[in-house]
């Protein structure tokens, strides 16, 4: 962007940008743990931008209290071509595409986040609780076919293949579903975590939507066990390389049993975990925990049973979950992990920041149940308290919302320097209201290539982040830094609550 004089109002509107978003506690009525803290950041803000974020990614009819106003209707069909009803959902991140996966790993780990730091997020529950049924509802209707479920809407590559604002969508919007000749474990037994997750999120407030959620859940599992088989075969040519199954589906078997016993506390789960967790994969050293492995997520969870809830038999998990968090630590004999000169924890190049924000949210949720159960962490030697693994996760948010060499916040529209020009087709496009004409297929590579900030902003969403030596363009053709993912931002909603939290904000 071309640099100007500063004039008196540009000043001025710097000076209240910066006071707004960097964080001065609001006022707080109620119980305020850490009355002495500063905190750099506004967690409170945060947190309300990481949710809404999701009403950003809405598709289908979008309801009359939708706080991201530039966007509009879509895919008001989708499913006609196979003669069911899938509107709704998620779209994962820039492109109109429905993606199955993505969207069930992200409503479990929305639904994780109000389980763990629900009771302190005060007035943004209620927003959390509505992000997770946009999900949910839309999962309830893939699922509405016993034996069968519909786990993409839409041809990625011709969907890729244009830059246009959902609203206008013209690409074909092609369902594809798994069944029992062509099987899906993974994505199934994601699908059930999902709603088995959730329906533990709905039980006192609404107990016949929860038992709905986990009726189907136990459904959806059997299907997933009983019939085998990576979706990444069968249904190769259009699911990959977008979310093709790297790691299996075994990790997804071992977690949808954990979240189906955490749900039903029916006798059947933990038998099917003490029995399959070995060959599923319990004790693998893949310390990645994202959309695809799960492994992690898993181990923490059920170390929570043996921690918390003193289930012997999963004794081991303890275990599992301290090799992950020792790998985590810099400086032990165990430590695997990379960071960044600037201190982000780097797993790969392509969405970085859904490690960060994942591994934060793990990072928290074990020194929860450490404290509860007053153990700690043992790496060769090395003695790693509750409070030390809270004071990683906090860098990494922090980090995340602006403390780093370029002093960028990696969330947009939060704090006062943050991306202009991410990979997101409604976001660099005119809104609707302000070109209310059909933008085509190719004519908006126009925008998509240009130097010009994005007109809408896509408040909440957090992107790819920078590369491994903090480096970070804001150019809109680098998806792998650029672009937004709802399952970056669901597991930084509970963080974003605890930090809010602590520091007396909520």
């Amino acid at each position: 962007m071309p640099l100007f004089l500063p004039s008196l109002f540009f000043l001025l509107t710097l000076l209240s940008t910066t006071l707004l978003s960097h964080s001065f506690p609001f006022p707080n009525h109620g119980h305020r743990p850490h009355p002495h803290r500063f905190a750099s950041h506004n967690y409170r803000d945060a947190l309300s931008k990481s949710i809404i974020f999701f009403e950003g990614q809405r598709s289908g009819k979008l309801p009359s209290n939708q706080r991201i106003t530039w966007r509009r209707d879509s895919a008001l069909s989708d499913g006609s071509a196979m003669h069911v009803d899938l509107v709704g959902g998620y779209y994962d991140a820039g492109d109109n595409v429905k993606f199955g996966f993505p969207m069930a790993f992200t409503t479990t780990m929305l639904s994780w986040s109000v389980l763990e730091f629900g009771g302190v997020m005060k007035g943004e529950l209620q927003n959390a609780r509505e992000a997770i049924r946009w999900g949910t509802d839309y999962l309830l209707k893939a699922t509405a076919h016993p034996g069968t479920i519909y786990v993409q809407v839409g041809d990625a590559k011709k969907d890729h293949a244009c830059w246009e604002r959902p609203e206008d969508m013209d690409t074909p919007r092609n369902v594809y579903k798994i069944d029992k000749s062509t099987p899906g474990s993974e994505v199934a037994a994601e699908t059930a975590a999902a709603l088995a997750a959730a329906s533990l999120v709905f039980k006192k407030t609404d107990p016949t939507y929860s038992k709905i959620l986990v009726r189907r859940a136990i459904s959806v599992f059997q299907f997933a066990d009983k019939y085998r088989g990576s979706y990444s075969n069968g249904l190769k040519p259009f699911v990959c390389p977008f979310y093709c199954s790297y790691s299996g589906y075994e990790d997804e078997l071992l977690w949808g049993a954990a979240w189906l016993h955490k749900a039903t506390r029916n006798s059947i789960y933990l038998n099917y975990i003490k029995v399959n967790g070995q060959t599923l994969g319990a004790a693998e050293s893949d310390n990645t925990f994202g959309w695809d492995n799960k492994h992690v997520g898993a181990r923490i969870l059920l170390s929570k049973e043996f921690l918390v809830q003193k289930v012997q038999t999963l004794h081991d998990y303890k275990g599992h979950a301290d090799n992950f968090i020792c790998s985590l630590i810099p400086g032990t004999s165990f430590s695997s992990a990379q960071y960044t000169p600037g201190g982000l924890l780097f797993k790969m190049s392509d969405s970085n920041m859904q490690y960060v924000t994942s591994t934060s949210f793990l990072l928290l949720t074990y020194a929860k149940y450490l404290t509860k159960s007053h153990t700690v962490v043992n790496c060769g030697g090395t003695t790693v308290t509750p409070k030390r693994l809270r004071a990683i996760a906090k860098k990494q948010v922090d980090y995340l919302l602006g403390d780093n060499p370029l002093k960028m916040s990696y969330m947009v529209g939060y704090g006062p320097r943050y991306p202009r020009r991410i990979h997101h087709r409604g976001s660099s496009l005119p809104s609707i209201s302000v070109h209310p004409g059909k933008i085509q297929c190719s004519a908006g590579f126009g925008v998509m290539n240009s130097q010009a900030p994005n007109p809408n902003v896509l408040v909440g969403a957090v992107i790819g982040g920078p590369d491994l030596h903090d480096r970070f363009p804001d150019q809109r053709s680098d998806y792998e830094q650029s672009e937004p993912a709802t399952y970056i931002n669901a597991p930084l909603v509970g963080a974003l609550a605890y930090l809010a939290h602590s520091f007396g904000q909520l």
